[in-house]
Protein backbone atom coordinates (compact mmCIF):
# COMPACT_ATOMS: atom_id res chain seq x y z
CA UNK A 1 0.00 0.00 0.00
CA UNK A 2 1.55 3.76 -0.79
CA UNK A 3 2.40 5.57 1.65
CA UNK A 4 0.35 8.32 1.98
CA UNK A 5 2.58 11.88 1.43
CA UNK A 6 3.13 15.25 3.68
CA UNK A 7 4.79 18.40 1.89
CA UNK A 8 7.62 18.09 3.98
CA UNK A 9 8.56 14.25 2.47
CA UNK A 10 7.37 15.80 -0.65
CA UNK A 11 9.85 17.91 -0.64
CA UNK A 12 13.01 15.94 -0.09
CA UNK A 13 11.78 13.84 -3.09
CA UNK A 14 14.65 14.21 -5.93
CA UNK A 15 13.55 13.35 -9.63
CA UNK A 16 16.60 13.07 -12.35
CA UNK A 17 15.39 13.58 -15.78
CA UNK A 18 17.45 11.91 -18.66
CA UNK A 19 16.21 12.45 -22.19
CA UNK A 20 17.23 11.25 -25.52
CA UNK A 21 18.81 14.26 -26.97
CA UNK A 22 15.98 14.35 -30.10
CA UNK A 23 13.26 17.53 -30.20
CA UNK A 24 10.39 14.82 -29.97
CA UNK A 25 11.88 13.09 -26.70
CA UNK A 26 13.78 16.30 -24.91
CA UNK A 27 10.48 19.03 -25.23
CA UNK A 28 7.59 16.68 -23.56
CA UNK A 29 10.43 15.87 -20.65
CA UNK A 30 11.02 19.78 -20.33
CA UNK A 31 7.25 19.94 -19.80
CA UNK A 32 6.91 16.56 -17.57
CA UNK A 33 9.31 18.50 -15.74
CA UNK A 34 6.89 21.29 -15.07
CA UNK A 35 4.06 18.96 -13.87
CA UNK A 36 6.43 17.14 -11.72
CA UNK A 37 7.44 20.31 -10.07
CA UNK A 38 3.75 21.64 -9.60
CA UNK A 39 3.77 18.85 -7.26
CA UNK A 40 6.57 20.11 -5.29
CA UNK A 41 9.08 17.67 -6.22
CA UNK A 42 12.35 18.69 -7.30
CA UNK A 43 13.48 17.81 -10.82
CA UNK A 44 17.35 17.95 -12.46
CA UNK A 45 16.82 17.47 -16.41
CA UNK A 46 20.29 15.80 -17.67
CA UNK A 47 21.30 18.32 -20.76
CA UNK A 48 24.42 19.05 -23.01
CA UNK A 49 25.25 22.82 -24.39
CA UNK A 50 24.12 22.87 -27.45
CA UNK A 51 20.62 21.63 -26.32
CA UNK A 52 20.29 23.50 -22.76
CA UNK A 53 20.44 27.15 -25.51
CA UNK A 54 17.59 25.68 -26.74
CA UNK A 55 15.56 26.52 -23.87
CA UNK A 56 17.45 28.75 -22.34
CA UNK A 57 14.83 31.20 -21.38
CA UNK A 58 12.48 28.47 -20.62
CA UNK A 59 13.94 26.95 -17.37
CA UNK A 60 14.40 30.43 -15.59
CA UNK A 61 11.02 31.56 -16.38
CA UNK A 62 9.70 28.61 -14.76
CA UNK A 63 11.77 28.92 -11.63
CA UNK A 64 10.56 32.57 -11.42
CA UNK A 65 6.84 31.10 -11.68
CA UNK A 66 8.12 28.93 -8.44
CA UNK A 67 8.96 25.45 -9.90
CA UNK A 68 11.82 23.83 -8.18
CA UNK A 69 13.90 22.61 -11.81
CA UNK A 70 17.52 22.38 -12.15
CA UNK A 71 19.86 21.98 -15.25
CA UNK A 72 22.36 19.21 -14.94
CA UNK A 73 24.86 20.12 -18.17
CA UNK A 74 27.65 17.29 -19.01
CA UNK A 75 29.75 17.64 -21.95
CA UNK A 76 28.20 15.88 -25.19
CA UNK A 77 31.23 13.53 -26.98
CA UNK A 78 30.08 14.19 -30.48
CA UNK A 79 33.46 13.99 -31.91
CA UNK A 80 35.01 11.80 -29.83
CA UNK A 81 32.28 9.32 -31.42
CA UNK A 82 32.82 10.32 -34.18
CA UNK A 83 30.02 13.31 -35.12
CA UNK A 84 30.84 16.27 -36.18
CA UNK A 85 31.78 19.50 -33.49
CA UNK A 86 28.08 20.66 -32.00
CA UNK A 87 26.20 17.90 -33.51
CA UNK A 88 24.09 16.78 -29.71
CA UNK A 89 20.63 16.43 -31.49
CA UNK A 90 18.89 14.20 -33.72
CA UNK A 91 18.02 16.79 -36.00
CA UNK A 92 21.04 17.76 -36.66
CA UNK A 93 22.43 14.50 -37.43
CA UNK A 94 24.05 14.82 -41.26
CA UNK A 95 23.45 11.24 -42.33
CA UNK A 96 21.46 7.94 -41.19
CA UNK A 97 24.97 6.60 -41.27
CA UNK A 98 25.91 8.93 -38.35
CA UNK A 99 22.35 7.13 -35.79
CA UNK A 100 25.10 4.48 -34.27
CA UNK A 101 27.30 7.20 -33.84
CA UNK A 102 24.60 9.25 -31.91
CA UNK A 103 24.05 6.47 -29.94
CA UNK A 104 27.42 5.66 -28.94
CA UNK A 105 27.90 9.01 -27.83
CA UNK A 106 24.88 9.27 -25.81
CA UNK A 107 26.36 6.33 -23.81
CA UNK A 108 29.34 7.81 -23.11
CA UNK A 109 27.43 10.24 -20.99
CA UNK A 110 27.33 7.40 -18.37
CA UNK A 111 30.24 8.08 -16.71
CA UNK A 112 30.40 11.87 -16.43
CA UNK A 113 26.34 11.98 -14.82
CA UNK A 114 27.50 8.95 -12.59
CA UNK A 115 30.95 11.18 -11.02
CA UNK A 116 28.08 13.75 -10.74
CA UNK A 117 25.28 11.92 -9.14
CA UNK A 118 26.44 12.13 -5.31
CA UNK A 119 26.82 16.19 -5.87
CA UNK A 120 22.76 15.87 -6.38
CA UNK A 121 21.24 17.33 -3.49
CA UNK A 122 18.52 16.50 -2.46
CA UNK A 123 19.92 12.67 -3.31
CA UNK A 124 18.03 11.49 -6.29
CA UNK A 125 14.92 9.43 -5.43
CA UNK A 126 14.27 8.25 -9.16
CA UNK A 127 15.64 8.03 -12.90
CA UNK A 128 13.04 8.81 -15.59
CA UNK A 129 15.15 8.23 -18.78
CA UNK A 130 14.02 7.91 -22.27
CA UNK A 131 13.40 4.94 -23.58
CA UNK A 132 16.07 4.56 -25.89
CA UNK A 133 18.80 5.00 -23.13
CA UNK A 134 20.00 1.71 -22.02
CA UNK A 135 22.65 2.94 -19.97
CA UNK A 136 20.46 4.13 -17.22
CA UNK A 137 19.18 0.65 -16.33
CA UNK A 138 22.80 0.08 -15.38
CA UNK A 139 23.01 3.40 -13.52
CA UNK A 140 19.68 3.23 -11.67
CA UNK A 141 20.87 -0.43 -9.73
CA UNK A 142 24.40 0.78 -9.38
CA UNK A 143 23.02 3.35 -7.16
CA UNK A 144 19.97 1.40 -5.89
CA UNK A 145 17.38 4.01 -7.42
CA UNK A 146 14.41 2.98 -9.29
CA UNK A 147 14.26 3.58 -12.77
CA UNK A 148 10.99 4.77 -15.11
CA UNK A 149 10.92 5.11 -18.78
CA UNK A 150 9.04 7.65 -20.31
CA UNK A 151 7.26 6.30 -23.65
CA UNK A 152 6.92 8.78 -26.67
CA UNK A 153 4.21 6.46 -28.33
CA UNK A 154 1.10 6.64 -27.48
CA UNK A 155 -0.84 3.42 -26.61
CA UNK A 156 -2.87 3.33 -29.31
CA UNK A 157 0.50 2.69 -31.43
CA UNK A 158 1.65 0.50 -29.34
CA UNK A 159 -0.82 -1.64 -29.08
CA UNK A 160 -0.86 -2.34 -32.54
CA UNK A 161 3.00 -2.79 -33.14
CA UNK A 162 2.56 -5.53 -30.45
CA UNK A 163 -0.04 -7.31 -31.81
CA UNK A 164 1.39 -7.41 -35.63
CA UNK A 165 4.98 -8.67 -33.71
CA UNK A 166 2.89 -11.17 -32.27
CA UNK A 167 0.68 -12.43 -35.10
CA UNK A 168 2.92 -11.70 -37.97
CA UNK A 169 -0.25 -10.95 -39.76
CA UNK A 170 2.09 -8.51 -41.40
CA UNK A 171 4.52 -10.95 -43.14
CA UNK A 172 1.95 -13.20 -44.44
CA UNK A 173 0.97 -10.02 -47.48
CA UNK A 174 2.37 -8.59 -50.39
CA UNK A 175 3.41 -5.02 -49.57
CA UNK A 176 0.56 -2.96 -50.81
CA UNK A 177 -2.38 -5.53 -49.81
CA UNK A 178 -4.59 -4.40 -47.15
CA UNK A 179 -4.82 -6.75 -43.57
CA UNK A 180 -6.57 -6.22 -40.40
CA UNK A 181 -4.93 -5.94 -37.35
CA UNK A 182 -5.82 -8.92 -34.84
CA UNK A 183 -6.92 -8.14 -31.11
CA UNK A 184 -7.90 -4.66 -31.37
CA UNK A 185 -11.62 -3.03 -30.23
CA UNK A 186 -11.46 -1.23 -33.62
CA UNK A 187 -10.85 -2.55 -36.91
CA UNK A 188 -7.41 -1.04 -38.28
CA UNK A 189 -6.11 -2.20 -41.52
CA UNK A 190 -2.52 -1.16 -42.54
CA UNK A 191 -0.47 -2.59 -45.65
CA UNK A 192 3.40 -3.41 -45.12
CA UNK A 193 4.31 -0.41 -47.04
CA UNK A 194 3.35 1.84 -44.39
CA UNK A 195 4.82 0.18 -41.47
CA UNK A 196 7.26 1.12 -38.57
CA UNK A 197 10.81 -0.07 -39.80
CA UNK A 198 11.33 -1.80 -36.61
CA UNK A 199 8.35 -4.27 -38.73
CA UNK A 200 9.13 -3.52 -42.31
CA UNK A 201 12.89 -2.89 -42.26
CA UNK A 202 14.73 -1.11 -45.10
CA UNK A 203 17.56 -1.33 -44.10
CA UNK A 204 19.51 -4.15 -41.33
CA UNK A 205 22.06 -1.23 -40.12
CA UNK A 206 19.84 -0.19 -36.95
CA UNK A 207 19.14 -3.95 -35.89
CA UNK A 208 21.86 -3.62 -32.84
CA UNK A 209 20.41 -0.19 -31.38
CA UNK A 210 17.20 -1.58 -31.53
CA UNK A 211 17.79 -4.56 -29.71
CA UNK A 212 19.50 -2.79 -27.18
CA UNK A 213 16.36 -0.52 -26.61
CA UNK A 214 14.36 -3.41 -26.61
CA UNK A 215 16.18 -5.26 -23.74
CA UNK A 216 16.46 -2.12 -21.89
CA UNK A 217 12.57 -1.57 -21.50
CA UNK A 218 12.24 -4.67 -20.09
CA UNK A 219 13.77 -4.00 -16.80
CA UNK A 220 11.80 -1.02 -15.32
CA UNK A 221 9.93 0.16 -12.72
CA UNK A 222 7.09 1.92 -14.09
CA UNK A 223 6.21 4.08 -17.50
CA UNK A 224 5.01 7.40 -17.85
CA UNK A 225 3.49 8.19 -20.70
CA UNK A 226 2.18 11.34 -23.06
CA UNK A 227 -1.25 10.91 -23.42
CA UNK A 228 -4.67 10.79 -21.34
CA UNK A 229 -6.65 7.86 -20.47
CA UNK A 230 -10.00 9.59 -22.44
CA UNK A 231 -7.97 9.78 -25.79
CA UNK A 232 -7.31 5.70 -26.21
CA UNK A 233 -8.87 4.40 -23.07
CA UNK A 234 -9.06 1.27 -24.65
CA UNK A 235 -5.69 1.03 -25.69
CA UNK A 236 -4.31 2.11 -22.34
CA UNK A 237 -5.44 -0.64 -20.76
CA UNK A 238 -4.12 -3.20 -23.60
CA UNK A 239 -1.09 -1.29 -22.72
CA UNK A 240 -1.06 -2.14 -19.10
CA UNK A 241 -2.04 -5.93 -19.70
CA UNK A 242 0.69 -6.14 -22.26
CA UNK A 243 3.44 -4.52 -20.15
CA UNK A 244 2.63 -5.96 -16.95
CA UNK A 245 3.79 -2.97 -14.60
CA UNK A 246 2.40 0.45 -13.30
CA UNK A 247 1.72 2.75 -16.37
CA UNK A 248 1.05 6.57 -15.88
CA UNK A 249 -0.72 8.01 -18.00
CA UNK A 250 0.11 11.90 -17.80
CA UNK A 251 -0.60 14.00 -20.58
CA UNK A 252 -0.89 15.68 -22.86
CA UNK A 253 1.92 17.31 -21.54
CA UNK A 254 2.63 20.66 -23.54
CA UNK A 255 -0.53 21.61 -22.40
CA UNK A 256 1.08 22.31 -19.38
CA UNK A 257 2.16 25.64 -21.08
CA UNK A 258 -0.33 28.24 -20.75
CA UNK A 259 0.89 31.27 -21.12
CA UNK A 260 1.56 32.83 -24.27
CA UNK A 261 5.35 33.32 -23.20
CA UNK A 262 5.66 30.06 -22.06
CA UNK A 263 3.69 28.73 -25.68
CA UNK A 264 6.34 30.86 -27.68
CA UNK A 265 9.14 30.32 -25.57
CA UNK A 266 8.85 26.11 -26.04
CA UNK A 267 11.66 24.40 -27.98
CA UNK A 268 13.63 28.13 -28.71
CA UNK A 269 10.77 29.73 -31.02
CA UNK A 270 10.18 32.55 -29.59
CA UNK A 271 12.38 35.40 -31.21
CA UNK A 272 9.96 35.76 -33.79
CA UNK A 273 6.21 35.12 -32.12
CA UNK A 274 5.04 38.21 -32.05
CA UNK A 275 5.44 38.95 -35.82
CA UNK A 276 3.25 35.21 -36.11
CA UNK A 277 0.60 36.32 -34.16
CA UNK A 278 0.32 39.16 -36.22
CA UNK A 279 0.04 37.87 -39.10
CA UNK A 280 -2.17 35.44 -37.81
CA UNK A 281 -4.29 37.83 -35.97
CA UNK A 282 -4.79 39.42 -39.15
CA UNK A 283 -6.75 36.66 -40.59
CA UNK A 284 -10.37 35.19 -40.75
CA UNK A 285 -10.96 32.61 -37.39
CA UNK A 286 -10.82 29.10 -38.37
CA UNK A 287 -9.23 30.14 -41.94
CA UNK A 288 -5.79 28.92 -41.74
CA UNK A 289 -4.19 26.03 -42.45
CA UNK A 290 -1.03 24.89 -39.99
CA UNK A 291 1.16 22.67 -41.81
CA UNK A 292 4.51 21.23 -40.31
CA UNK A 293 6.58 17.54 -40.68
CA UNK A 294 8.25 17.80 -37.77
CA UNK A 295 12.07 18.34 -36.49
CA UNK A 296 13.38 15.68 -38.81
CA UNK A 297 12.00 15.29 -41.70
CA UNK A 298 14.22 14.84 -44.37
CA UNK A 299 11.81 14.60 -47.53
CA UNK A 300 13.02 15.23 -50.98
CA UNK A 301 12.72 19.04 -52.65
CA UNK A 302 10.84 17.50 -55.05
CA UNK A 303 8.33 15.92 -52.68
CA UNK A 304 8.20 19.10 -50.34
CA UNK A 305 7.24 20.94 -53.69
CA UNK A 306 4.26 18.73 -53.54
CA UNK A 307 2.91 20.05 -50.48
CA UNK A 308 3.74 23.45 -51.33
CA UNK A 309 1.67 23.20 -54.30
CA UNK A 310 -0.56 21.35 -52.87
CA UNK A 311 -1.24 24.23 -49.95
CA UNK A 312 -1.28 26.62 -52.81
CA UNK A 313 -4.05 25.11 -55.05
CA UNK A 314 -6.26 24.81 -51.55
CA UNK A 315 -7.04 28.37 -52.02
CA UNK A 316 -6.80 28.37 -48.33
CA UNK A 317 -4.54 30.54 -45.96
CA UNK A 318 -1.61 28.98 -44.58
CA UNK A 319 1.79 28.77 -42.74
CA UNK A 320 4.37 26.19 -43.75
CA UNK A 321 7.10 25.47 -41.75
CA UNK A 322 10.44 24.35 -43.63
CA UNK A 323 13.38 22.63 -42.51
CA UNK A 324 16.80 25.57 -43.14
CA UNK A 325 20.23 24.04 -43.34
CA UNK A 326 21.72 21.59 -46.05
CA UNK A 327 18.69 19.03 -46.98
CA UNK A 328 16.28 22.20 -47.79
CA UNK A 329 18.71 24.07 -50.35
CA UNK A 330 16.72 22.17 -53.41
CA UNK A 331 13.53 23.44 -51.91
CA UNK A 332 14.47 27.18 -51.63
CA UNK A 333 16.04 26.99 -54.84
CA UNK A 334 12.36 26.00 -55.91
CA UNK A 335 10.75 28.84 -53.79
CA UNK A 336 13.10 31.39 -55.30
CA UNK A 337 12.76 30.61 -58.63
CA UNK A 338 9.15 30.20 -58.80
CA UNK A 339 8.97 33.36 -56.72
CA UNK A 340 6.61 30.90 -54.27
CA UNK A 341 6.75 33.38 -51.33
CA UNK A 342 5.84 36.34 -53.36
CA UNK A 343 3.12 34.81 -55.23
CA UNK A 344 1.44 33.44 -52.17
CA UNK A 345 2.48 36.81 -49.71
CA UNK A 346 -1.23 37.71 -49.35
CA UNK A 347 -2.26 34.24 -47.98
CA UNK A 348 1.17 32.38 -46.99
CA UNK A 349 3.62 32.58 -44.62
CA UNK A 350 6.23 30.74 -44.53
CA UNK A 351 8.47 29.69 -41.29
CA UNK A 352 12.41 28.27 -41.46
CA UNK A 353 14.08 26.01 -38.50
CA UNK A 354 11.42 25.76 -36.12
CA UNK A 355 8.25 27.32 -34.90
CA UNK A 356 6.02 27.97 -31.63
CA UNK A 357 3.73 25.30 -32.52
CA UNK A 358 2.02 25.22 -29.37
CA UNK A 359 1.36 28.66 -29.60
CA UNK A 360 0.69 28.97 -33.18
CA UNK A 361 -2.12 26.04 -32.75
CA UNK A 362 -3.84 27.93 -29.73
CA UNK A 363 -4.60 30.81 -32.09
CA UNK A 364 -8.32 31.44 -33.00
CA UNK A 365 -7.04 31.63 -36.99
CA UNK A 366 -5.92 28.15 -37.01
CA UNK A 367 -8.95 25.94 -38.86
CA UNK A 368 -7.00 22.68 -39.52
CA UNK A 369 -3.33 21.36 -38.86
CA UNK A 370 -1.12 19.38 -41.60
CA UNK A 371 0.63 17.07 -39.77
CA UNK A 372 3.18 14.14 -39.60
CA UNK A 373 1.13 12.28 -37.00
CA UNK A 374 4.56 11.87 -34.83
CA UNK A 375 2.68 11.68 -31.36
CA UNK A 376 3.91 15.10 -29.78
CA UNK A 377 2.31 16.95 -32.57
CA UNK A 378 -0.35 14.20 -32.45
CA UNK A 379 -1.11 14.83 -28.76
CA UNK A 380 -0.47 18.97 -29.63
CA UNK A 381 -3.02 18.91 -32.52
CA UNK A 382 -5.58 17.00 -29.88
CA UNK A 383 -5.11 19.50 -27.16
CA UNK A 384 -5.58 22.42 -29.77
CA UNK A 385 -9.29 21.27 -30.88
CA UNK A 386 -8.73 21.54 -34.02
CA UNK A 387 -8.96 18.92 -37.15
CA UNK A 388 -5.65 17.64 -38.56
CA UNK A 389 -5.08 16.32 -42.25
CA UNK A 390 -2.48 13.84 -41.72
CA UNK A 391 0.43 12.84 -43.50
CA UNK A 392 2.87 10.71 -42.08
CA UNK A 393 6.31 9.61 -43.56
CA UNK A 394 7.55 6.87 -40.91
CA UNK A 395 7.61 5.34 -38.02
CA UNK A 396 4.71 4.50 -36.29
CA UNK A 397 3.18 7.74 -37.59
CA UNK A 398 0.83 5.70 -40.22
CA UNK A 399 -0.64 3.97 -37.39
CA UNK A 400 -1.46 7.29 -35.23
CA UNK A 401 -3.12 8.52 -38.50
CA UNK A 402 -5.39 5.67 -37.96
CA UNK A 403 -6.41 7.06 -34.50
CA UNK A 404 -6.80 10.42 -35.35
CA UNK A 405 -8.82 9.41 -38.72
CA UNK A 406 -10.78 6.20 -37.95
CA UNK A 407 -10.83 5.91 -33.83
CA UNK A 408 -11.57 9.61 -33.09
CA UNK A 409 -12.49 10.76 -36.56
CA UNK A 410 -10.95 14.58 -36.13
CA UNK A 411 -8.71 14.44 -39.30
CA UNK A 412 -8.58 13.50 -43.21
CA UNK A 413 -5.77 11.61 -45.06
CA UNK A 414 -3.57 12.79 -47.48
CA UNK A 415 -3.31 9.25 -48.73
CA UNK A 416 0.15 8.78 -48.11
CA UNK A 417 0.75 5.05 -49.67
CA UNK A 418 4.42 4.17 -48.68
CA UNK A 419 6.61 5.32 -45.84
CA UNK A 420 10.05 6.54 -45.99
CA UNK A 421 13.11 4.72 -44.14
CA UNK A 422 14.36 7.54 -41.86
CA UNK A 423 18.08 8.76 -43.00
CA UNK A 424 17.30 7.32 -46.70
CA UNK A 425 14.14 9.03 -48.29
CA UNK A 426 15.50 10.28 -51.64
CA UNK A 427 15.00 6.16 -52.44
CA UNK A 428 11.61 5.84 -51.27
CA UNK A 429 9.61 7.26 -54.62
CA UNK A 430 6.98 9.30 -54.60
CA UNK A 431 5.24 9.72 -51.35
CA UNK A 432 2.59 12.66 -51.55
CA UNK A 433 0.89 14.23 -54.48
CA UNK A 434 -0.17 17.98 -54.87
CA UNK A 435 -3.84 16.58 -55.57
CA UNK A 436 -4.13 14.22 -52.43
CA UNK A 437 -3.25 17.66 -50.32
CA UNK A 438 -5.31 19.86 -52.38
CA UNK A 439 -8.15 17.90 -51.35
CA UNK A 440 -7.33 16.91 -47.74
CA UNK A 441 -7.31 20.43 -47.10
CA UNK A 442 -10.60 21.36 -48.90
CA UNK A 443 -12.19 18.64 -47.04
CA UNK A 444 -10.92 19.58 -43.52
CA UNK A 445 -11.62 23.17 -43.80
CA UNK A 446 -15.05 22.83 -45.68
CA UNK A 447 -18.31 24.49 -43.89
CA UNK A 448 -21.02 21.17 -44.50
CA UNK A 449 -22.05 18.94 -42.49
CA UNK A 450 -19.28 16.69 -42.17
CA UNK A 451 -16.77 19.34 -41.45
CA UNK A 452 -18.75 20.80 -38.91
CA UNK A 453 -19.29 17.68 -36.87
CA UNK A 454 -15.33 16.97 -37.12
CA UNK A 455 -14.67 20.48 -36.02
CA UNK A 456 -17.28 19.78 -33.05
CA UNK A 457 -15.51 16.20 -32.45
CA UNK A 458 -12.18 18.03 -32.39
CA UNK A 459 -13.14 20.54 -29.92
CA UNK A 460 -14.76 17.95 -27.49
CA UNK A 461 -11.41 15.90 -27.83
CA UNK A 462 -9.28 19.37 -27.10
CA UNK A 463 -11.65 20.37 -23.73
CA UNK A 464 -10.80 16.51 -22.38
CA UNK A 465 -7.63 17.34 -22.81
CA UNK A 466 -7.09 20.50 -21.30
CA UNK A 467 -9.52 18.97 -18.10
CA UNK A 468 -6.77 15.67 -18.06
CA UNK A 469 -4.08 17.85 -16.50
CA UNK A 470 -6.00 20.14 -14.48
CA UNK A 471 -6.34 19.64 -10.71
CA UNK A 472 -8.76 16.68 -10.18
CA UNK A 473 -8.19 15.40 -13.86
CA UNK A 474 -7.21 11.82 -14.70
CA UNK A 475 -3.87 12.58 -15.62
CA UNK A 476 -2.77 15.23 -13.05
CA UNK A 477 -4.60 12.61 -10.75
CA UNK A 478 -1.76 9.99 -12.27
CA UNK A 479 0.88 12.11 -11.34
CA UNK A 480 0.35 12.29 -8.06
CA UNK A 481 0.03 8.73 -7.53
CA UNK A 482 2.81 8.44 -9.20
CA UNK A 483 4.87 10.84 -6.78
CA UNK A 484 3.09 8.69 -3.93
CA UNK A 485 4.72 5.45 -5.54
CA UNK A 486 8.03 6.79 -5.50
CA UNK A 487 8.12 8.25 -1.90
CA UNK A 488 7.00 4.66 -1.26
CA UNK A 489 9.73 3.37 -3.31
CA UNK A 490 11.74 5.71 -1.18
CA UNK A 491 10.89 4.05 1.92
CA UNK A 492 10.85 0.75 1.02
CA UNK A 493 14.66 1.50 0.16
CA UNK A 494 15.19 3.23 3.64
CA UNK A 495 13.69 0.07 5.44
CA UNK A 496 15.90 -2.65 3.78
CA UNK A 497 19.04 -0.65 4.50
CA UNK A 498 18.14 0.00 8.16
CA UNK A 499 17.54 -3.88 8.17
CA UNK A 500 20.66 -4.72 6.34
Amino acid sequence: MATIMSSSQIDHLHFILIPLMSPGHLLPMIDMAKLLSHHGVTVTIVTTPVNTARFISTIPRAVESGHRIRLLELPFPATTAGLPEGCENMDSLPSRSSIKSFFVASSMLQKPFEEAFHELKPPPSCIISGKNLAWTVETARKFRIPRFFFDGMGCFAFSCTHNMEVSKVHETVSEFESFVVPGLPHRIELTRARLPESLNPGSTDLIDVRNKMISAESVVDGILINTFEELELDYVKQYRKIKGCKIWCIGPVSACNKLSSEKAERGGGGKDAIYYLKWLDAQEPNSVIYACLGSICGLTGSQLKELGLGLEKSNKSFIWVIRGGQRSLELEKWLADEKFEERNKDRGLLIRDWAPQVLILSHPAIGGFLTHCGWNSTTEGVSSGVPMVTCPLFAEQFINEKLVVEVLAIGVSVRVQRAVTWGMEDKCGVVMRRENVKEAIEKVMERGKEGEERRKRAREVGEMAKRAIEEGGSSYLNIKMFIQDVLHLQHTKIGSQLCE
